[in-house]
């Protein structure tokens, strides 16, 4: 039976590490779980499943990878991105899921149309049609790509 999830970009391979066919992976996700041994990344060109993986710098792993086994292999998977299935998380606001969605706030008064998120170190932004920024901290309920509800604080859109 197939996974019919979405898979989303979960991480790209920087370059190779070592003569063991080891690659250093930047993981675009928080999910550090991705690398656990034995998970398997899709990527254009096939599965790749986890053998070992450490930690190097803050988003950046030492991955071994089953069908990379050789420096020069590992050479050659420079700068593909690693995918995976969309982890079921009801929690969590999927970005794919903001985008086109009409925004509006606790009072009824529609804000405007997401037609980008911005990455953004205290919180990511909806940038509206509008021009206006919206932290995601304000996002209340999602309906996936139809509309965002938001309670922002006073004086958000003044």
């Amino acid at each position: 039976m197939s996974d019919e999830r979405p898979t989303l970009e979960v991480g790209r391979i920087v370059k190779a590490h070592g003569l063991r066919g080891q690659v250093l992976v930047d993981l675009s996700s928080d999910r550090v779980e991705r690398l656990t041994v034995g998970n398997t990344l899709l990527s254009d060109r096939g599965p790749l499943v986890v053998v070992a993986a450490a930690l190097h710098q803050k988003t950046r792993f030492i991955v071994t990878f089953d069908r990379i086994t050789t420096r020069d292999e590992a050479e050659h998977w420079r700068g593909v991105v690693l995918r995976a299935p969309r982890i079921d998380d009801a929690s969590v606001i999927w970005i794919d899921q903001l985008f086109g969605a009409e925004v509006v706030d606790a009072g009824g008064v529609r804000r405007g149309v997401v037609v980008d998120v911005e990455a953004n170190p205290a919180s990511d932004l909806l940038v509206l049609d509008t021009g206006a920024l919206v932290p995601l901290t304000f996002v209340i309920a999602v309906e996936a790509n139809r509309r965002v509800d938001i309670d922002p604080p006073e004086g958000l859109f003044e």
